[in-house]
């Protein structure tokens, strides 16, 4: 499985630009692997990633705006899900992986299913 994260490399937000460098950063210092699939200078991945984030994940007028995560071809959400996934220490959830033993997620996930 692959986590794929669409980003624009010349976007001229500031914002979108430090949402795409947390995802990734976060991916990388957690070892989770990923690809990064730049929609600004490839119009094949534009438009894959324009189609293939769901109706009910759309903004109300535009295009979806990067980071957008998916787990292989499975929508997994934007920068404000991710940031929540994390915030619960349920990232791995979100991105549709198995927590590594030890984690902080993996710990949470044991609690609740003891309770």
């Amino acid at each position: 499985m692959v986590i794929k994260v669409y980003i624009a490399s010349s976007s001229g937000s500031t914002s979108i630009k430090k949402q795409q460098q947390d995802v990734m950063g976060f991916l990388a210092a957690n070892k989770i692997g990923f690809e990064e699939y730049d929609i600004a200078a490839n119009e094949v991945n534009r438009k894959w990633m324009r189609e293939n984030v769901p109706e009910d994940s759309r903004p109300t007028t535009g295009n979806p705006l990067p980071p957008q995560i998916f787990n292989e071809d499975k929508y997994c959400g934007n920068y404000e899900a991710f940031f929540d996934a994390r915030e619960d220490n349920a990232v791995y959830a979100f991105l549709g992986l198995t927590a590594p033993p030890g984690s902080k997620e993996a710990e949470a996930q044991l609690k609740k299913a003891q309770q």
